[in-house]
């Protein structure tokens, strides 16, 4: 029997937070992309998310079928690391309605320090991919 859409979470692995950086084949949030100098102009270090585990909830019908994806959302962080109402918008689809839906819902509740600028805190847009994977495959989303 296929596991719950709660047990399907998984932890947040996120490299640049000191985090052990394995792949379970689980949901996870990537380290942000490089904006280009039009969406973060002279932002020295972008936003770093900081949830100890991930928000996004798993489709279930997906999960059941095996699909995983990758979805790219553009975000907006004040100087606070706080997300903008209403910022959130998927920059690059995974291809599944259902898995950029996903992600759109769980931004929300990603924390994140705020980027730097010279030292300073400072509001910024970036990048922060979300992978969808199967922990019951073990494949690679890219």
């Amino acid at each position: 029997m296929p596991a719950s859409p709660s047990v399907a979470l998984a932890a947040l692995l996120l490299s640049s937070s000191g985090c052990d950086g394995r792949d379970d084949g689980t949901i996870r949030l990537g380290n942000p992309q490089p904006e280009t100098t039009e969406a973060a102009p002279a932002a020295d270090l972008p936003p770093v998310a900081v949830n100890p585990v991930s928000p996004m909830e798993y489709p279930p019908a997906l999960l059941e079928q095996g699909i995983e994806g990758r979805v790219l959302l553009r975000l907006y962080a004040d100087s606070a690391g706080q997300l903008a109402a209403d910022s959130t918008r998927v920059a690059e689809s995974s291809g599944y309605p259902a898995l950029d839906s996903a992600a759109v819902a769980g931004a929300p509740a990603l924390r994140f320090s705020p980027a730097l600028r010279n030292g300073r805190a400072v509001s910024a847009p970036f990048l922060q991919p979300v992978h969808f994977r199967n922990p019951r495959t073990r494949s690679k989303v890219p």
